[in-house]
């Protein structure tokens, strides 16, 4: 009985862990995909740098936004927030 008991507490323990840890992960990333196929021409942007632009260009991984001092091409990845439904809502 003693090591069934000990091992169903590593299993407590790996399905506590998977709640925990594991789980949030996964929906953070989906989170993240679906926003990253969301985004459109014109949208206003910030990317993870803190650069503000606007999307003049959209490839399959990389996309390429307007600043005020030119056009930078960066991945898809490196956006942070979209900045032009938060505008909207302001107005």
């Amino acid at each position: 009985m003693g090591q069934i008991g000990s091992f169903g507490y590593i299993l407590l323990m790996f399905v506590v862990m998977y709640f925990f840890m594991i789980m949030p992960q996964q929906r953070k990333a989906k989170k993240e995909k679906e926003f990253e196929s969301n985004l459109k021409v014109g949208d206003k942007i910030v990317t993870k740098s803190g650069l503000h632009g606007k999307i003049h260009e959209l490839a399959e991984t990389t996309v390429v936004i307007e600043t005020m001092s030119g056009k930078l091409k960066m991945e898809r990845s490196a956006i942070s927030s979209e900045m032009s439904a938060a505008l909207n809502k302001k107005a």
